[in-house]
């Protein structure tokens, strides 16, 4: 199926089928047709291509700059290695920011596509990632996308990768509840499998971040997506010289645990601020076989997951 055009209306609008962009499409006659269901055809695509996959999880923040994206590369890199028989994938559908590649380790591979689509990085022996980060000239390179362009390159990521089979999949999405969000729902959610969709939501303890988290909260309830927990990052700082700990983001109202009781959502624990992390976020080294207050913290985190999933 050929792409929508960049300035698609969407399948729900008033005007599918009916403004100028759509001239020419290949789905004109369905989406402008009143006595058909408007549903993105897509969407057969996507459940063709995941059906071996059994969990996909969303990793979801209210706002940026949380470590959102650390928090996904050490989730998929320590389950992996906690579950050595089991299948892991990653995809980054943060558009705009794609880090995944650099976090991992893998900067600079080539995507190849074969008679079943494109295939997705291999990283370790059970995890693979997907990320547009591998489709740019360079890294430096802007994405300048509307709404429209960024949901057909998710809907490309979802249903044109050979994932095979996969026990979970995590998706590293861009901040808010905007129209990534929305995109990766309606794709993902299958109406015959309503718990194989869930999400985790990072956040770090001041106010600031808590609130955006809140509207993450009730975006999830909305849709009907199972939250399976809150991770708190960038909790406490261990200085590495004297051994005093600080609280870098200090938490005013109880920090995320005391908002998960408030919101009814459950607690999965708290991750310090570890700067040997940071060295090997750049570097795209594996921290999780080092054992420190980071990868204990870690430890506890992925076994409560695990207990949900």
């Amino acid at each position: 199926m050929m792409p929508e055009p960049e300035n698609c209306p969407g399948v729900q609008s008033a005007n599918a089928g009916l403004g100028s962009a759509c001239q020419g499409c290949p789905n004109q006659k369905i989406c402008s047709d009143p006595n058909k269901k408007l549903e993105d055809p897509g969407k057969a695509l996507v459940a063709a291509a995941m059906k071996d996959v059994s969990n996909k999880l969303l990793i979801l923040s209210g706002k940026g700059g949380v470590g959102k994206s650390t928090v996904t590369m050490l989730l998929s890199r320590y389950m992996a290695r906690s579950y050595n028989d089991k299948n892991f994938g990653v995809l980054d559908i943060d558009i705009c920011g794609p880090s995944q590649p650099r976090l991992m380790g893998v900067e600079g591979e080539n995507v190849h596509q074969s008679g079943s689509g494109w295939s997705p990085v291999g990283v370790d022996d059970n995890i693979c990632l997907m990320s547009i980060g591998f489709l740019l000239g360079s890294p430096d390179d802007a994405i300048i996308w509307r709404g429209p362009k960024k949901n057909g390159m998710i809907r490309q990521f979802l249903s044109e990768v050979d994932w095979g089979h996969l026990d979970l999949l995590l998706l590293d999405t861009p901040p808010g509840t905007s129209d990534e969000h929305l995109s990766v729902v309606s794709y993902l959610r299958d109406e015959n499998q309503p718990n194989s969709l869930k999400a985790i939501i990072v956040t770090t303890p001041q106010e600031v971040s808590l609130l955006d988290v809140r509207k993450e909260i009730n975006f999830c309830k909305k849709q009907n997506i199972e939250i399976v927990g809150v991770v708190e990052n960038m909790s406490l700082f261990r200085c590495g010289h004297c051994g005093n700990t600080s609280e870098i983001f200090p938490a005013k109202t109880g920090g995320a645990r005391a908002m998960c009781e408030e919101m009814q959502v459950p607690f999965l624990g708290s991750l310090p601020l570890d700067p040997e992390l940071t060295k090997a976020c750049d570097k795209g080294e594996d921290i999780t076989s080092v054992s420190n207050a980071t990868t204990q913290a870690l430890e506890e985190i992925c076994k409560n997951i695990a207990k949900i999933l």
